[in-house]
């Protein structure tokens, strides 16, 4: 399996790609966009490819393998972008990408509890080697912060009531616990939507600091960027998309290229389901 990239020709088109310039990937994933990219600002621009997962790194290597001597691979977080591109002297950077959304191979392949879908140990982070899992976060949380995480981060009207059930559920191992955790409050499906689904959002999200780490990242790419430079970020749920809408709206030295975010095609949410709930928003460094 290869993931499919998210809302790719709006991406390419976005960035006002050409011939010999710099871009970053800081979510490399499986190279989706970063071919696109890489074709674009062919045959001497140049991609730093980031990401802290090192089986992504290990595929995205392998999906670029006509590409490595254009490509700088770094395996870290975004979180430290202008500490990466200090170390490799990249630049100048004519446009950086984000794409916060998680691959289908890390959602169906790793084994990391990212699906409530399948058996697995719940695990949940990015980088395997670094952070509490979300079991060992969720087995030492009491329930008030449990039940703040799953109403912030997970939107859940019920925040309370699951928190308890989880709590109840102790200890905590595998995605199936907090599945049948879940059951127990909602008995039913809601709608076309998993009950469990909204609880492995805010704990993945927990889990890996992500709103943190977003809120970190964006001042950083204004200043790693050249003047005119483009700065794209690709979110999938409404938190994201607020820390981004209100970055590009506060930052002067930034001017929004998209007056609303760009949403995928209906072709493209029927080819690729995964794609529905994303939205792009792009701003120009003046």
């Amino acid at each position: 399996m290869r993931h499919t990239p998210v809302l790719a020709h709006e991406v390419v088109e976005g960035l006002n790609l050409a011939p010999g310039k710099h871009l970053i990937d800081g979510t490399l994933g499986d190279a989706g966009h970063a071919e696109e990219i890489l074709r674009r600002i062919a045959p001497s621009g140049k991609l730093l490819g980031i990401d802290a997962d090192p089986e992504s790194l290990v595929r995205a290597q392998h999906f670029l393998a006509g590409e490595r001597e254009r490509v700088i691979f770094v395996r870290g977080s975004f979180q430290h972008l202008e500490t990466i591109v200090r170390e490799h002297s990249f630049g100048p950077v004519h446009g950086i990408l984000l794409d916060l959304g998680w691959s289908m191979p890390q959602f169906k392949e790793r084994g990391r509890g990212f699906s409530f879908m399948t058996d697995e140990p719940l695990d949940m982070r990015y980088d395997p080697n670094s952070g509490q899992t979300a079991a060992e976060l969720v087995n030492e949380m009491d329930a008030e912060e449990l039940t703040r995480i799953l109403r912030f981060y997970g939107e859940e009207k019920r925040a309370h009531a699951l928190a308890e059930a989880i709590i109840a559920a102790r200890p905590v191992a595998r995605t199936v616990d907090i599945v049948r955790a879940v059951e127990k409050v909602y008995s039913a499906r809601r709608g076309k939507i998993h009950p469990a689904t909204q609880t492995f959002q805010a704990l993945r999200i927990a889990t890996n600091g992500e709103l943190d780490v977003l809120a970190t990242v964006l001042p950083q790419a204004v200043r790693v960027l050249a003047k005119g430079g483009r700065l794209a970020v690709i979110t999938f749920h409404s938190l994201e998309d607020r820390i981004v809408k209100q970055f590009f709206r506060k930052e002067a030295e930034l001017t929004i290229i998209t007056k609303k975010p760009v949403r995928p095609s209906r072709e493209e949410v029927k080819a690729n389901p995964a794609a529905r709930s994303a939205k792009l928003r792009i701003a120009e460094k003046i």
